[in-house]
């Protein structure tokens, strides 16, 4: 089975997709009767890199500017001009069975212009109406969107609330959900903060404006005795800094730029409650991740908050200082609670893992073989 893979990001590139396509790949790897080939792109020049004996991943150069966490959208026309041409190219040399696309946009709608068998992986702002922050360009999604996933084999959402939004297009009226894993392993708890310290707040993830940091910045602003790390890039870094001044609390607030996962989970075992208060979010990874080391979460009611916040922290459905300010408030009030939710996040984070979300793509590949006569 030979499997040609689209995604725009990959490690070092990129957020969320780039880390599941990632961490599937580690579990894909083992697989014997499967050989895939990524097309993905370079933060600096052009090459070939084998992932494992079975994985090859093709980087173009995409003239990659900037932030390594976005993709401007230069970044995404250039890669899809040359992933297009250069997957031709491959399949030129090499027997395909079928494409799986990462994003609808553009890789979904690349996929569907090379006119093989393909399955899509949504990811969230490739949804249309899942992400506020893409209303400027609604009626293109929906355009590019519904050729593409009609003529899918396959659509695979990572939640329960992104296939929701997905349905409501009316696009196709079925769709798979595959939760993202988490490698609880590389993961988990093994630092106790002093019940004396600061309650330390952690966001990581891009610096958007959907992401709603402001938001958490002012409500640090009104409060005592906490703190608020941040652990990531993106083009709203310069504003936040720029607020955090003007609110006079730079000595409350760090920005700690993007991290290895390496460091992210030192970082993550060093503070005491995640924050993603996201308007809208696929499966997240980092949610994930934080409560595999033990982190209560506070988080908006999207991207399959309803499986993942069972008593391990608060799940909102509004989004105002003062009701952020009132759910930490009650960590800082009753600090007992925060080892009792952070083992509760643990044990539901130990029920996902990516070993699992690579059997239910394996079973879709060999389903994909079977349908295409590979």
């Amino acid at each position: 089975m030979h499997v040609l893979m689209l995604n725009y990001e990959f490690p070092p590139l990129g957020g969320g997709a780039g880390n599941a396509n990632y961490f599937l790949f580690k579990e894909l790897q083992k697989t014997g009767n499967l050989k895939i080939d990524l097309v993905t792109s370079s933060v600096s020049s052009f090459r070939i890199e084998k992932f494992s004996a079975n994985i090859n991943i093709h980087y173009l150069d995409i003239g990659k500017q900037g932030n390594l966490l976005y993709q401007s959208n230069k970044d995404l026309l250039r890669y899809s001009y040359k992933a297009y041409f250069y997957s031709k190219q491959l399949m030129k040399n090499s027997q395909f069975d079928f494409i799986h696309a990462f994003f609808g946009i553009p890789c979904g709608y690349i996929a569907y212009k090379l006119r093989l068998p393909f399955i899509i992986s949504l990811r969230g702002s490739d949804v249309p109406g899942h992400n506020p922050g893409f209303k400027k360009i609604h009626k293109l999604l929906h355009y590019i969107n519904r050729k593409t996933w009609r003529n899918a084999k396959e659509i695979i959402a990572n939640s329960e609330d992104l296939k929701r939004t997905a349905l409501e297009t009316n696009f196709v009226d079925h769709i798979q959900v595959i939760p993202n894993g988490v490698d609880c392993n590389l993961f988990k708890p093994y630092q106790q903060k002093k019940s004396n310290e600061d309650l330390s707040l952690l966001f990581v993830g891009r610096l958007n404006k959907v992401k709603n940091i402001d938001v958490i910045i002012r409500t640090v602003a009104e409060l005592s005795g906490v703190i608020l790390n941040i652990v990531g890039d993106g083009p709203e870094k310069e504003n936040l800094q720029v607020l955090v001044q003007s609110l006079n609390i730079t000595g409350k607030v760090n920005f700690l730029n993007r991290r290895s996962h390496e460091e992210l989970k030192d970082i993550y075992n060093q503070n005491d409650i995640f924050l993603l208060l996201s308007l809208g979010e696929g499966g997240s990874n980092v949610v994930m991740e934080a409560m595999a080391c033990g982190m209560p979460a506070i988080i908006m009611n999207t991207g399959g908050a309803e499986n993942i916040i069972k008593g391990n922290g608060f799940v909102l459905n509004k989004l105002t200082i003062e009701i952020l300010t009132e759910k930490i408030n009650y960590f800082i009030k009753n600090r007992e609670e925060i080892m009792k939710m952070g083992k509760r996040s643990r044990d539901i984070a130990e029920s996902f893992s990516w070993e699992n979300t690579a059997k239910q793509y394996s079973k879709i590949y060999n389903d994909m073989v079977s349908l295409t006569g590979g």
